[in-house]
């Protein structure tokens, strides 16, 4: 499958696609989700946790920021907020969209979620500072006029967002990786999985190649579809900040798949570095990229949140703390998130 979305990918690349191409772009392209779900697994078991949580998180985050620079590239004007919103839709869906399932189906499953609190405290916290520093300070900022950093400032968000990245990943990988380990219901590190056979190293390296190719594929036959896309939301009489939203749900997929399976399997610390490590590489992993893109792209590159964004983005930093905490959670908690996950959707659709 990802060598069949690859060669589709070049066959309909910068061509306008009829309808009965789209559809099969669409079919394709579910089919590519799902392979690249399976080969980021087999690549995750071979080297383990955590480490086996950053390699979906970094690779979709990386080719995210392609297709942010690509449509930026090509959307002229009405692309100035399509960084801001797409960014924004990611720690939407990962704090809130892909946690609270994750918690629900876990607790209902195995009646509580269990997960350490200390591995989870430290990724929403640098969640919530690269969150603020990157869209929350340009809106009250006055060096530019409208919610825009100035050049300088822009510079020093890039920086900040890769050093607190940098120093997440070091210290999830190297000086406390015990923290970000699944644990039994006594609190008992689980370092292996038993599941499963450890996967070879000569298949582990086909499955990362592939896993590129699934992802080179999905991104770009979504690039394809999303002047259909942006179409049917500007029929729709929807806000163009919606395409934003499309883009990062297509593009989280297959960690929102890999997240569920990890919590069917009682395995919410995983969930939960898959759900969070999206949100921080794709604050930490896209400002940087968009700022460096900002050099040649014409145009303003509008990175502040609306009012009603923030009282969110406050919310959901408020509800996670209480929900990291206790370092377990019942199905009420999943529900809240959920709500909130909701709550985002309906106000993007109808602000």
């Amino acid at each position: 499958m990802p060598v069949v979305a690859v060669v589709l990918l070049a066959l309909t690349w910068g061509r306008h696609l009829p309808g009965a191409v789209v559809a099969l772009v669409t079919l394709v392209l579910a089919g590519a989700v799902l392979a690249a779900v399976h080969h980021a697994e087999v690549v995750a078991h071979r080297v383990g946790e955590p480490f086996g949580s950053l390699v979906l998180a970094v690779a979709v985050t990386i080719i995210e920021v392609a297709l942010i620079v690509t449509l930026m590239v090509d959307g002229g004007a009405k692309s100035a907020t399509l960084a801001r919103d797409t960014v924004f839709a990611a720690v939407m869906i990962t704090c809130n969209g892909i946690v609270g399932l994750c918690l629900l189906v876990a607790s209902l499953r195995h009646r509580l979620a269990v997960f350490n609190p200390e591995g989870t405290g430290a990724a929403l916290s640098t969640v919530a500072t690269l969150a603020t520093l990157s869209l929350v300070f340009p809106t009250f900022t006055t060096s530019k006029p409208g919610p825009e950093f100035s050049t300088a400032q822009l510079a020093f968000a890039a920086l900040a967002s890769l050093l607190l990245y940098g120093l997440f990943v070091t210290t999830q990988t190297v000086r406390h990786r015990d923290y970000f380990l699944p644990i039994t219901r006594q609190g008992e590190v689980i370092d292996l999985d038993e599941h499963a056979g450890v996967p070879s190293a000569r298949d582990a390296g086909i499955s990362l190649g592939l896993l590129g190719l699934a992802l080179v594929g999905v991104v770009g036959l979504a690039k394809g579809v999303s002047p259909t896309i942006e179409s049917g939301v500007e029929a729709a009489g929807m806000p163009h900040s919606v395409v934003g939203v499309i883009i990062a749900l297509l593009v989280l997929l297959p960690e929102t798949i890999a997240a569920l399976r990890s919590a069917r399997r009682d395995r919410v610390q995983t969930s939960l570095n898959l759900a969070l490590g999206s949100a921080m590489a794709s604050i930490g992993l896209t400002i940087p990229a968009v700022a460096l893109a900002s050099v040649w792209l014409s145009g303003p590159l509008v990175l502040g949140l609306g009012a009603t964004q923030m009282v969110l983005l406050a919310l959901t930093v408020v509800v996670s703390s209480l929900t990291v905490v206790p370092g377990r959670a019942t199905p009420l908690q999943g529900g809240v998130h959920l709500v909130l996950f909701a709550a985002y959707l309906e106000l993007a659709i109808n602000p």
